[in-house]
């Protein structure tokens, strides 16, 4: 069977980012589905999915599934280097914050999560995974662990009204952080969480914090590649 023309799926690309760019689909609007657009513009079904995949993977919609593909906001972004407060920084765009909260517990510390946090295996430690959402959509993921002594109130704390960040910061004020960055494709409960296809590459950061009494948490934070991204800025960068 022979291929279809390149331009077939470029010409519905095109068309819908001259939707986009002209305002008539804003930020968040829902884009026509994979059938309506073979209606639309009597392609095939594989030409409108290449077509609305191809803008997703570029930033231009967000596919969420089982619900359908919106054109997307200006990404979020994050301070690569600074230990902010994801709530504030999603305030700081005008939009909503929210999460929902997977896990609140306190479990055994494994060999891995005991050397991050300088205690012994099988200590007691607290566990929390929450997925942050901006205007409804998530945006990351944060698996928490934190020590026990550090925030002996932590599981107590309501983190739909306050972020373990704005606690943490209070409870155990931070003297010192140590972050890891990597490019990573999600493991399938991830994308559960974070309403993601399997083929979308995540940034993870890995983030230690010490208070003057030692270490205070162990964080794994992943971001949709689509809908974040991560800053960092050093140095004088404009005339003194």
């Amino acid at each position: 069977m022979d291929a279809e023309p390149v331009t077939s799926y470029a010409a519905v690309k095109h068309l819908i980012l001259e939707r986009i760019r002209s305002g008539e689909w804003p930020p968040k609007h829902r884009v026509p589905s994979e059938n309506e657009i073979v209606s639309e513009f009597g392609v095939s079904k594989m030409t409108a999915n290449r077509a609305l995949r191809e803008l997703a993977t570029e930033g231009e919609l967000v596919r969420i599934q089982g619900v359908g593909s919106f054109v997307a906001e200006r990404k979020g972004y994050s301070a690569l280097f600074e230990v902010r407060n994801i709530a504030d920084e999603i305030a700081e765009r005008g939009n909503e914050h929210s999460c929902e909260i997977f896990v609140l517990a306190q479990e055994n510390c494994s060999p891995e999560i005991a050397d991050a946090l300088e205690t012994e295996i099988g200590a007691p430690v607290f566990h929390s995974l929450i997925v942050h959402k901006e205007n409804g959509v998530p945006v990351q993921l944060e698996d928490r662990f934190v020590n026990v002594a550090a925030a002996p109130d932590y599981l107590e704390q309501d983190f739909t009204a306050l972020t373990p960040n704005v606690y943490l910061t209070a409870a155990a004020p931070l003297s010192g952080s140590e972050h890891m960055i990597e490019c990573a494709m999600p493991q399938p409960w991830e994308c559960k969480l974070l309403v993601i296809l399997q083929t979308e590459p995540c940034l993870t950061i890995r983030r230690r914090t010490w208070s003057s009494a030692g270490v205070v948490s162990l964080a794994r934070l992943v971001y949709p590649g689509t809908r974040y991204r991560l800053e960092a800025r050093s140095g004088q960068t404009s005339p003194s």
